[in-house]
């Protein structure tokens, strides 16, 4: 085998690799629905107004709300863990 398929190889195995280990970790973390803080489009998911993720149709929409880390949300300005009235 050619030294340079011999390194492509080992690359391509190593992103397949790095891939695997990311995912693993991304299932572990705790997620919590901040709401309030969406931009225009970017809503994670449905909305009292809207039937799908990214149909939010106003920055901040009061009902609207992300997937961030746990813990965080009461740390972002004007993010509330209850949709807003």
């Amino acid at each position: 085998m050619k030294s340079t398929a011999l390194i492509a190889s080992a690359a391509m195995a190593a992103v397949v690799a790095l891939g695997t280990t990311i995912s693993a970790r991304a299932d572990d973390v705790k997620v919590e629905k901040c709401y309030g803080i969406a931009k225009a489009g970017q809503n994670d998911c449905a909305t009292a107004t809207s039937s799908c993720n990214g149909a939010s149709t106003k920055d901040n929409q009061k009902d609207a709300y992300l997937n961030v880390p746990a813990g965080t949300c009461n740390k972002i300005a004007g993010g509330s863990l209850t949709p807003k009235t």
